[in-house]
């Protein structure tokens, strides 16, 4: 199948430079497999970021660490687009646009802004209500078909189809109409606390021991796992309802070393939580340490990390002007 063909799939990432085991097992590991059946664009989502306070020399630093830990999960250049948000003038250009396409009310109800607005009240900025107008923009400038999400997210997909219908509706044929992308079956998993297995696992989790980081130390992710949740019954069996925190620690267990629930379950027949614990730290310490090494050198490279975005930025700029133009020239501005 040709490029032309292939659907585009369009995601962005906020650089906070700390992507989690669960953020690699349920969406990352399958990248490299998606980027050979569709047009795959990533973006390092830098204007995003700073709706809240940054320290700048942070904010670059953990740019280029997620840039490197999405190669080193298996992202090639040569065929995804990877680039920075913020060197390709086109997202702001747009996002203006659209802000003007965008109804008060619809933006005022979205979950996100409540929440950041009560958990950050001395920043209550105007960036942090309008950041679902800048993800549309992110993903209309690319005529994404497909754009993977969480559930968490689900309400910027809308909002984005919102905004990009009624566009259409007064000028015809100027956006497609995304969807959100969710893993097939036994593609991606739901990876939850290991504090906490009623929560997703996320790194903004008050408990560090909570979240593995794909940066971990591998002393770290031992110590994580053997202080991972479980329950009175030292049973090793799949049982999400009675049993959340031992299931969770099967299915990343699972994953990590290519078994079946069943096949696990059989291994550990008669042993406790004091052999199972280290053995899932341990199958994970096997899985991140090629990606951890891996983004350990990249980061030594930054020659190679600014060529990568700078050619993405090139071609992701020259897919964005085209929309851009289309929506210039039917707004009724002059040609520059």
């Amino acid at each position: 199948m040709s490029d032309n063909q292939k659907q585009t799939i369009f995601s962005g990432v906020q650089p906070s430079g700390k992507l989690t085991l669960g953020n690699y097992l349920g969406a990352i590991r399958n990248f490299p497999i998606l980027q050979e059946e569709y047009n795959c664009i990533y973006c390092v989502v830098d204007m995003h970021a700073i709706t809240v306070h940054q320290d700048p020399a942070a904010l670059r630093r953990a740019t280029l660490e997620v840039l490197a830990q999405y190669i080193a999960c298996g992202l090639d250049p040569e065929k995804s687009i990877l680039f920075i948000q913020s060197h390709v003038p086109a997202h702001a250009e747009l996002a203006w646009v659209l802000n003007c396409f965008t109804m008060f009310g619809e933006a005022s109800r979205m979950t996100q802004f409540k929440d950041k607005s009560a958990k950050h009240t001395d920043n209550v900025n105007v960036g942090l209500f309008t950041y679902p107008v800048l993800m549309a923009a992110d993903i209309l400038l690319y005529q994404a078909n497909l754009v993977p999400v969480g559930v968490d997210q689900s309400q910027h997909i809308e909002i984005c189809r919102d905004i990009a219908a009624r566009f259409n509706n007064t000028h015809p044929g100027t956006f497609t109409m995304p969807t959100g992308y969710f893993p097939k079956a036994g593609e991606g998993a739901k990876v939850m606390s290991l504090a906490d297995p009623a929560k997703k696992m996320s790194k903004s989790d008050e408990n560090e021991n909570g979240f593995i980081l794909l940066m971990d130390k591998p002393e770290d992710i031992m110590r994580k796992f053997k202080r991972a949740v479980t329950d009175s019954d030292a049973r090793i069996v799949m049982d999400p309802q009675e049993k959340p925190g031992v299931s969770n620690l099967i299915q990343i267990y699972a994953l990590a070393t290519g078994k079946t629930v069943a096949e696990v379950e059989a291994e550990f027949v008669g042993r406790g939580y004091g052999d199972f614990k280290p053995a899932v730290g341990e199958a994970v310490v096997e899985l991140l340490r090629p990606i951890r090494e891996r983004t350990e050198d990249l980061l030594k490279n930054k020659d190679y990390l600014e060529q990568v975005y700078t050619e993405g930025a090139q071609k992701a700029a020259y897919v964005a002007r085209k929309t851009l133009d289309k929506v210039y020239r039917k707004v009724g501005f002059v040609k520059r």
